[in-house]
């Protein structure tokens, strides 16, 4: 069963059987890949009979075609219900997905740089070649008459390299009390101000939100092209993601503030990534899966080591396709599906939502289909379900009590 898992996630053999292996013995669960296959498997057929296809005698561009005209079908009705009118139109649909976000039940706490510390680092090194764009000579006049969060978004998009690189370097002297806790900030970049700014960008990864972790900021960026098939769901689903996104670097940042080397950490973070947040019987852990992990625990069973400065409500999250669910129950049909996947072709075919939206709205065929937030997502799901072991979950917490960016590798116990 280990070689669906293998393929799915096109692992290196034999490094992920001996990962499995060293997990199994760890946690003392002997066949969860097993398990999490046979449910892999049970969705994939009942998903496909859902789609009016045999399981058993469907080809991969047959099943392909039929998620790619899911999607399309559940973002013409996804458009409707936010109501537009031309379900293609870019500059109909970015305000009316922005009110129907805005309006959907969700934490939306966060803790991130105070402004007025963006503020004194832009002041410290002036951006010029955005000063230049906007028509200023001093940046305080512009930050008194600006949007800081839209500078902020675009100093990656219109700064170079070195001016970054120095302009970075100021985050490591910052300290926790540079921070505070505020609700997260939507912003749409307004094309008539930044217009083809962020064009690579988008040109690049192919749609156009990002986000700002430092300050807690969701990012529309100015569209390239006024019409995009999907573009509802798409921009939707993605606001959604980088909410999580946002949260997930908040609680991490909390936990880290005590450390002296903070603001090293946080700047390593922002740049780098580290994926090494803990170890679990020899595998690296990235914050993602504990802050998920802990977040689907009753608040009662709050671990005492996250305590004072996280607190349960700083780990709960929610699937950007149960969110979209909020918006329109239509797409209730890709709920639980994330990590859901078959091999055709020497490849995977996900039911992951994001990856068919973002393939049905990029126009990209069967043999360029996406895996990508599938693969993240099964990575995810391995590691959590071994975790729910508690000789495992033991050992996570007592790394994250002692040092949670350099773990102890603590033995097979």
């Amino acid at each position: 069963m280990t070689k669906l898992l293998t393929n799915l996630l096109e692992a290196k053999q034999p490094l992920f059987t001996r990962a499995l292996d060293q997990l199994e013995q760890a946690s003392g669960r002997k066949g969860m890949d097993v398990k999490l296959t046979a449910e892999i498997i049970e969705k994939f057929h009942k998903k496909t009979k859902e789609l009016g296809l045999d399981p058993n005698d469907t080809t991969g561009p047959e099943l392909y075609k039929a998620l790619i005209n899911q999607a399309m079908k559940h973002d013409l009705h996804l458009a409707k219900q936010i109501g537009a009118k031309d379900e293609h139109d870019v500059y109909e649909i970015i305000p009316l997905a922005v009110k129907a976000i805005n309006a959907t039940k969700m934490p939306r706490d966060c803790w991130v740089l105070k402004d007025s510390v963006a503020r004194k680092m832009l002041k410290n090194i002036p951006p010029q070649n955005i000063m230049k764009r906007l028509n200023y000579r001093s940046v305080d006049s512009m930050l008194k008459r600006e949007n800081l969060y839209e500078i902020y978004g675009a100093l990656r998009f219109a700064e170079d390299e070195d001016w970054l690189n120095k302009f970075n370097e100021q985050y490591e002297s910052l300290k926790p009390t540079d921070f505070e806790t505020r609700e997260i900030k939507l912003v749409v970049m307004p094309k008539e101000r930044w217009g083809d700014i962020a064009a690579h960008y988008i040109e690049k990864k192919r749609h156009i939100n990002t986000h700002l972790k430092e300050l807690g900021v969701v990012l529309i960026l100015p569209p390239i092209q006024p019409r995009m098939s999907g573009i509802a769901t798409k921009v939707i689903t993605l606001t959604f993601h980088y909410y999580n996104e946002v949260r997930l670097y908040s609680a991490f940042f909390k936990a880290q503030q005590v450390k002296p080397d903070f603001g090293k950490i946080f700047v390593n973070t922002l740049i780098a990534d580290p994926s090494e947040a803990a170890v679990m019987a020899g595998q690296q852990v990235h914050w993602r899966v504990i802050q998920r992990y802990f977040g689907k625990l009753k608040d009662e069973k709050h671990p005492e080591v996250f305590e004072p400065h996280v607190q349960p409500e700083d780990l709960h999250w929610r699937k950007a396709e149960e969110l979209m669910c909020k918006i329109d129950p239509e797409l209730k049909f890709w709920e639980d599906l994330d990590y859901v996947g078959v091999m055709y072709d020497d490849r995977p075919i996900t039911f992951n939502f994001m990856d068919v939206v973002l393939s049905y709205s990029n126009e990209v065929g069967y043999d360029d289909r996406y895996v990508y937030h599938f693969k993240e997502a099964l990575w995810n799901e391995v590691f959590m379900r071994y975790m729910g072991e508690k000789t495992l979950e033991d050992q996570i917490l007592r790394q994250l009590d002692n040092d949670l960016i350099n773990p102890a590798r603590l033995a097979v116990d």
